[in-house]
């Protein structure tokens, strides 16, 4: 789930959609600033490119993709590696079968299949929007009729993992292999759940009111960060609520929170105000890369952060003055992964960026 919302082919289901985009080493894709980033690569051009996650290789990735103009009208899952010569294309397929709405993918342990959520079940079309001329506030959709499925790497599903009532997305799986944590709404409110990596043994881990999402395993499998939203005020709760009840989060004030595995010992990291959100575990496990809006008023740009899981030692990561999420990095740690609006001529393009990590 992100800010951006975005994509189907329309080219006929059975036929994956393919692109080849120009893989580009710039000097100047990097900022000066940007300390940590060396050897950046752009590896998409045009659309809204985004949510971009390393396999358990350290080469293949999986992404969302809406374009328009190439008939992507609600996103749609693709996959790629990014082990090409920097004077090559990056080549990405899509994996998703074309219907519905598409979100979260992530590449199964053994390589052949990728975890994603998807509306497909409700209606091959993409779902409506939010109209915030009429809603006035800056919202997202939480869709009843996402689940989780597992697939291959030729758009075939081959396993349904949720089947209840309510959203059911967001899903990521241990380094370990074992298990996928996951946001589900079966309990009528935005909580974290986690599963076997078979859909067997789902166990409840946050408990609090609030939008609880977009989690991740550490790197030993032992923890896990997200973002969450935690309405205090009487006003604040039954905004929150309201909103529920017409399948939208207002994403513009959440924290990052990080708890045990199970969901035991939850504590907060940042302690920010505004958007901090798309958190990951640093390699080793001590500190967390995010999103965060928090040094503008406005409530943009969106810039990369790294804390510790202790909530101290808060550094800058990203200098561009436009949009950087979505920070993973590769399971070696060699490698960050983003999505961007830098080098888009001044659009709203967004892409994603590959980079090796300097310490």
């Amino acid at each position: 789930m992100r800010f951006t919302i975005p994509l189907i082919c329309l080219l006929p289901i059975s036929t994956f959609c393919t692109g080849l985009l120009k893989a580009q080493e710039n000097k100047n894709l990097a900022y000066p600033d940007e300390k940590h980033f060396k050897n950046m690569r752009q590896l998409t051009t045009g659309g809204d490119n985004a949510e971009a996650y390393f396999g358990f290789d350290n080469e293949h990735i999986t992404f969302q993709r809406t374009n328009p103009a190439e008939g992507i009208n609600c996103d749609q899952i693709y996959f790629g590696s990014i082990n090409t010569p920097n004077n090559e294309k990056f080549k990405y397929t899509r994996v998703s079968t074309g219907k519905g709405r598409t979100t979260c993918a992530y590449l199964m342990p053994d390589k052949k299949h990728l975890l994603y959520a998807s509306t497909h079940l409700a209606a091959d079309t993409c779902p409506p929007t939010p109209d915030r001329s009429v809603i006035k506030k800056y919202v997202w959709p939480i869709y009843d009729s996402y689940d989780i499925f597992i697939a291959d790497l030729k758009g075939k599903i081959t396993k349904r993992l949720t089947n209840t009532k309510g959203y059911d997305a967001e899903g990521t799986i241990s380094p370990k292999g074992d298990k996928i944590v996951f946001t589900s709404m079966r309990n009528g409110d935005l909580d974290i759940y986690t599963m076997n990596i078979d859909g067997t043994h789902v166990k409840q881990v946050t408990h609090s009111l609030g939008y609880d999402g977009g989690p991740c395993f550490s790197p030993d499998g032992k923890k896990i960060v997200w973002r969450a939203s935690r309405p205090q005020t009487p006003e604040e709760i039954k905004e929150y609520k309201d909103l529920l009840k017409q399948g939208l989060v207002m994403p513009t004030k959440m924290e990052v929170f990080v708890a045990n595995a199970d969901g035991t010992d939850v504590h907060q990291v940042t302690h920010l105000g505004k958007a901090n959100w798309a958190p990951s575990f640093a390699p080793d496990g001590k500190h967390i890369i995010f999103a965060s809006d928090y040094e503008y008023e406005r409530g943009f740009p969106f810039n990369l952060y790294m804390i510790a899981t202790d909530g101290t030692g808060l550094e800058r990561i990203s200098h561009d003055n436009s949009f950087d999420a979505f920070p993973m990095f590769s399971p070696d740690g060699k490698k960050l992964i983003f999505s961007s609006n830098r080098n888009n001529n001044g659009g709203h393009d967004t892409n994603v960026f590959v980079c090796d990590w300097v310490d």
